[in-house]
């Protein structure tokens, strides 16, 4: 793809490519959903559902648009209609929960396994811990630099942005739980991932309209 992957975007090998790879909040909205949409069809629109087994930044690979792309298929399962929800260890569950580590590490901009984070604290409790303290904190500092800069010039803009922050940390949490039936299924996914980018949408519009004005 040309514009190769999310991984590559998220952690970028070198500075001068940190200092290119530049995602927004909306692009990273954007992206979530079309991995949302990508999941939902493979289980819930064919004759059988389908578990990708390996969703993680690096198969998500985005074209010329932007556009993301669920790729890779190799460990791909097609589960027996008739196993399915039986005593079957292979669900789309396991999806959800890695579709939430993704979320969370697309927001946090930090791998699963982070050097940075304290002995034996994973992702997701650096991510709970941060939700209860010091949210800000846990977000991707690309990401706290844009709000650091528009926060004087624009303090309802940073509230949404903030509030946005929040609701995608709370959902990759959700994602997560450790309980397979607690997680959200691809529906409720796409239906909350459309009201935040709608949020964030009305509140760029609404700048548009008062520089015209």
């Amino acid at each position: 793809m040309p514009n190769g992957s999310l991984e590559g975007w998220l952690h970028p090998d070198t500075t001068d490519e940190a200092e290119q790879k530049q995602l927004n909040l909306h692009q990273r909205v954007t992206i979530l959903l079309d991995v949302a949409y990508a999941l939902d069809y493979v289980h819930c629109h064919g004759h059988a559902p389908i578990v990708h087994c390996d969703v993680k930044p690096s198969n998500v690979l985005l074209d010329a648009d932007m556009v993301a792309h669920v790729g890779d298929i190799g460990l791909a399962r097609i589960l027996a209609e008739e196993k399915y929800g039986a005593g079957n260890t292979l669900s789309t569950c396991g999806d959800i929960y890695s579709y939430g580590i993704l979320v969370l590490e697309t927001v946090t901009g930090k791998r699963p396994i982070n050097s940075k984070f304290r002995e034996g604290l994973s992702l997701r409790e650096y991510v709970e811990l941060g939700l209860c303290e010091r949210t800000m904190e846990v977000v991707d500092t690309r990401l706290q630099f844009n709000l650091e800069n528009r926060i004087s010039a624009d303090p309802r803009s940073c509230k949404t942005r903030i509030d946005s922050l929040v609701l995608l940390l709370r959902l990759g949490l959700s994602c997560s739980l450790e309980l397979p039936l607690s997680r959200m299924p691809t529906h409720v996914i796409i239906k909350e991932l459309h009201a935040i980018r709608e949020s964030l949408e009305r509140m760029q519009n609404m700048k548009l309209e008062n520089t015209v004005m």
